[in-house]
């Protein structure tokens, strides 16, 4: 998107900035986040292995290598960060591409595009910014197609540490302010869903249990406070939500 002096400091240095260095150095380091990725597809990626995908926003595209592995076969990711479009050439992923997400996306034919994926993007752009964005998206989706997008969540007790984590982010979300844009903007159905654990070992099963009570006091705490059940609160650090055109 428009760059802004400060975007493209951090956007050069987006890898050796970060406050714990190189978060991924090999394909060792992409395993800690397999499992829920793998989830993520099997719940929210088109059946159809042959659909257009597009990870706006890709990283060093951990998320394309698992769809790839899944048998996706028409994947593309493109990421502002030289540094990390240059670690996914490291790991053997194809597809990723160094550009603008605002210019990859207008390049794009409308009604092209089965699924965009956009992972802890949005919150970068201004509130203009984000509208034009959910245009460009709405515009390349094919009919029944869908968005998939992870953000802060807002309404999370420390929702706090994802908003401010990251000195590029601009705003955050909850599941009713996401819900109004989308909706507002042409979307005919949006789901949000928690960042539960998934357990795929010892540690993470014991994450997963211990959620539960930890929600559960939550939304006693939201009772207290409001009178409202929070049966649909989200709760998580950061929320995913699927937008279908």
């Amino acid at each position: 998107m428009s760059g802004q002096r400060y975007r493209e400091r951090i956007y050069r240095h987006y890898v050796a900035a970060h406050r714990d260095g190189a978060l991924v150095v090999d394909a060792a380091s992409l395993a800690p986040r397999s499992a829920y990725l793998q989830d993520l597809i099997a719940r929210h990626f088109p059946a159809d292995r042959s659909a257009a995908i597009i990870d706006l926003g890709c990283g060093h595209g951990a998320l394309l290598r698992e769809a790839a592995d899944a048998g996706y076969r028409n994947l593309r990711g493109v990421d502002t960060s030289p540094q990390q479009v240059a670690m996914a050439a490291r790991l053997g992923i194809a597809g990723v591409a160094q550009g603008d997400l605002g210019e990859a996306l207008a390049a794009l034919a409308g009604g092209s595009q089965a699924a965009v994926v956009s992972f802890d993007v949005i919150e970068h752009f201004t509130k203009d910014e984000t509208v034009d964005f959910v245009d460009q998206v709405l515009r390349v989706l094919q009919p029944g197609g869908r968005w998939i997008i992870h953000v802060p969540n807002g309404e999370s007790p420390f929702g706090g540490r994802s908003r401010f984590g990251d000195f590029t982010h601009e705003q955050a979300f909850t599941r009713g302010s996401l819900s109004q844009l989308l909706l507002a903007s042409g979307f005919a159905t949006v789901a949000c869903y928690e960042d539960v654990p998934i357990a795929h070992g010892a540690a993470s099963r014991l994450r997963a249990l211990l959620w539960r009570p930890i929600r559960l006091a939550l939304r006693l705490y939201l009772a207290v406070e409001t009178g409202d059940s929070g049966r649909d609160a989200i709760f998580s650090q950061n929320l995913l939500a699927v937008a279908v055109k």
